[in-house]
């Protein structure tokens, strides 16, 4: 387990030193829809016997908790929409660096709060803050480079191959 954890990180640090280009965006944008989903399972359903079982304060934590999860994956998945558009030409780079296209800010959890949250909520809570924290290292790098912007031929196999 050791070796794997090792793993995944040393996959985290290569990431974030990768210059962003189609294919990472496409699977930042698959970890992040996948994790939604898994978020919205785990807090709508199988979550609420966890949330039930809390003493009241901690109860309405659980909930802030899971807003906060979504606020950070919803920031993530517009951005990385954004980056699509740039990668495809729907949008300029220039368009993108606006400041209402940039990466939001999200809410931090409440540390003491953590600590009493069962271990299925804290896996969702510290996968949306590492997901969260990677796209935004990749926004404050600038998001896609000027190496990386599409070529109009290029937006077009990449238009292409989306639809296929």
């Amino acid at each position: 387990m050791a070796a794997l954890a090792r793993l995944w990180q040393h996959e985290r640090m290569q990431e974030a030193h990768a210059p962003l280009t189609a294919k990472l965006i496409g699977s930042l944008y698959t970890e992040a829809m996948l994790l939604a989903d898994e978020a919205r399972s785990y807090f709508d359903m199988s979550g609420r016997s966890d949330r039930d079982s809390l003493d009241p304060y901690d109860r309405v934590g659980f909930s802030c908790e899971s807003l906060k999860v979504t606020t950070r994956l919803m920031h993530v998945i517009a951005w990385l929409l954004t980056q699509r558009a740039v990668e495809s030409g729907e949008l300029s780079r220039s368009q993108a660096r606006r400041p209402a296209r940039r990466l939001g800010d999200a809410p931090d959890s409440d540390e003491a709060l953590l600590a009493r949250l069962p271990e299925s909520a804290l896996g969702l809570i510290h996968a949306s803050r590492d997901l969260y924290a990677r796209v935004k290292r990749l926004d404050e790098a600038g998001g896609l480079g000027p190496e990386a912007q599409a070529s109009p031929a290029r937006s077009l196999i990449s238009r292409l191959e989306r639809s296929l």
